[in-house]
């Protein structure tokens, strides 16, 4: 038996009017899934556990059956792991997104965060602005490292976990009451500003109608993980397919192989058929058992309050991975379970996470059922299948 998830990051979501009071999930066009539902098990998981905010950190550590109020240390250091940062244990890594805030003539406390993204920016353009903040930042204490599209690292040298708050928390907000406490994050801050909003990179980004990246903003902070490994504790070899840091960090953590896909970025526009061909390929020809296909899109989508890109993302999904996994694993034989599902929430109208129950579909080519549920939200509910505790279902997916 072969297992694959494929995990649309972001991708549950809240009834809307303007589209029938119906989910995007309801509303997308998903013959795949449609298709898929009435073969398989339909139900909802609870991935963020009580009192843990509703990050994709915890949700898909629970996804991955890892439970979080076991194993969470905190975000930036997992993603610490997947740029090959070797943390001590004294150090404290942080999330360093580099952000859009309001260009104006107002004190940096008083401007606005427009952009957690800064469009979506690209690697390439990222690095030049990290490295830019670094060259005039970085010292023995405090250490950044480039990652992917707009997410970086800082590492803070004998530091301290303290409160920060996540930015795609607070779009359309003024940042003065959610800067760091500690004096030198948020000099880093404002001075990242100065730095940044008149950049060649983003007088050009300007001239173009795209946000200036103009910020770094600090968030994520935590310790140095300890997971078990996914083969030791499920008896199963295992790849992440991802583009985004985290989850390429919770794979080294738990000793999974990450497969890097040309193409794949984290965006509406990534390669959704490389994602979906090289978990085929690891699970039938290179000796894997387990493949996680993570795909960011839903949740950028979510976050920036965009129903018509939220609705694509998810049609992608559908028809570029789901539909493709289907007929490639079916075609080569092999017995096979899929597991869809996002790890939380991203609704558009808050346009951040939340903590509600998620749907999940659980499909067994040796044990097709017959069921007269669709896959959303509201017909995983009627179910009446719930994961109270989330983390338990990928045993359940795994037995």
């Amino acid at each position: 038996m072969k297992y694959v998830v494929v995990l649309g990051d972001g991708m549950a979501d809240w009834p809307i009017e303007e589209i029938g009071d119906k989910t995007p999930l309801e509303y997308a066009n998903t013959p795949a899934m449609d298709m898929l539902a009435k073969k398989s098990e339909i139900g909802l998981s609870a991935n963020i556990p009580e009192g843990m905010k509703p990050g994709s950190d915890t949700a898909n550590l629970g996804v991955l059956g890892y439970n979080p109020k076991k194993y969470y240390t905190g975000r930036s250091p997992l993603e610490a792991l997947s740029i090959g940062v070797d943390m001590e244990d004294t150090d404290i890594a942080i999330r360093c997104n580099i952000v859009t805030v309001s260009d104006d003539d107002l004190p940096y406390e008083e401007k606005t965060i427009i952009d957690h993204s800064s469009s979506e920016i690209s690697t390439k353009d990222a690095a030049v602005l990290l490295n830019a903040v670094k060259d005039e930042l970085q010292d023995e204490i405090y250490q950044f490292y480039v990652g992917t599209s707009y997410r970086h690292l800082t590492i803070w040298k004998k530091g301290q976990v303290c409160e920060l708050t996540p930015p795609h928390d607070i779009l359309g907000k003024v940042i003065g009451e959610y800067l760091p406490a500690d004096d030198k994050l948020r000099e880093f801050m404002k001075r990242s500003y100065d730095i940044l909003n008149n950049h060649p990179i983003n007088v050009e980004r300007a001239k173009k109608g795209l946000n200036k990246a103009n910020s770094i903003w600090f968030w994520g902070a935590g310790t140095k993980p300890c997971l078990d490994s996914f083969e030791g504790k499920y008896g199963k070899k295992g790849v992440m397919i991802s583009a985004v840091d985290l989850l390429k960090g919770i794979a080294v953590g738990t000793g999974m192989t990450n497969i890097i896909v040309d193409g794949a970025d984290g965006t509406l526009e990534t390669n959704y058929e490389g994602k979906a061909d090289a978990a085929v390929k690891a699970l039938t020809c290179d000796g894997y058992d387990y493949a996680y296909i993570h795909v960011e899109a839903p949740d950028e989508m979510g976050h920036q309050g965009s129903l018509t890109n939220k609705v694509k993302a998810i049609e992608y999904l559908d028809s570029r991975v789901i539909q493709r996994v289907y007929d490639k694993m079916t075609a080569s034989g092999e017995d096979f379970r899929m597991l869809v599902l996002p790890d939380h929430p991203t609704p558009i109208a808050v346009r951040t996470h939340t903590s509600d129950p998620v749907p999940y579909m659980l499909y067994d080519s040796t044990d097709i059922k017959d069921e007269k549920h669709l896959y959303n939200e509201k017909e995983a509910k009627e179910s009446g299948r719930l994961f109270e505790q989330g983390y338990e279902l990928m045993s359940y997916f795994l037995q």
